[in-house]
């Protein structure tokens, strides 16, 4: 096996916190005491709910979180449509408002 695939897997498998050597000796029981010290602080259960920050967040919350929906597909044609005017009306259109060609 070469270095890197052991390397890889090395990452997948949890260091050997509860080893059978380590539950009997005394110096390591004092070790296993801080581990489940350790342990026993951590909080329980899930995690909350990480509410969305800043614009493009909140606007992913809103329309594809829990309840999906299909208005950021309007919101996108709408933004074409707008776009695109805009640009006729800045390139050609405002050289004819008061006379006809």
């Amino acid at each position: 096996m070469s270095f890197v695939t052991r390397r890889a897997l090395s990452t997948l498998i949890p260091p050997k916190v509860a080893s059978p050597k380590a539950i009997g000796a005394n110096p390591d029981a004092v070790r296993m005491q801080r581990v489940v010290n350790f342990y026993s602080k951590l909080p329980r259960g899930s995690a909350p709910e990480v509410k969305p920050t800043g614009l493009l967040g909140r606007y992913q919350a809103k329309y594809f979180g829990k309840n999906p929906s299909p208005a950021p597909i309007v919101h996108a044609i709408l933004l074409v449509l707008i776009t695109g005017y805009a640009q006729q009306y800045y390139f050609h259109l405002r050289h004819h408002k008061n006379n006809a060609h």
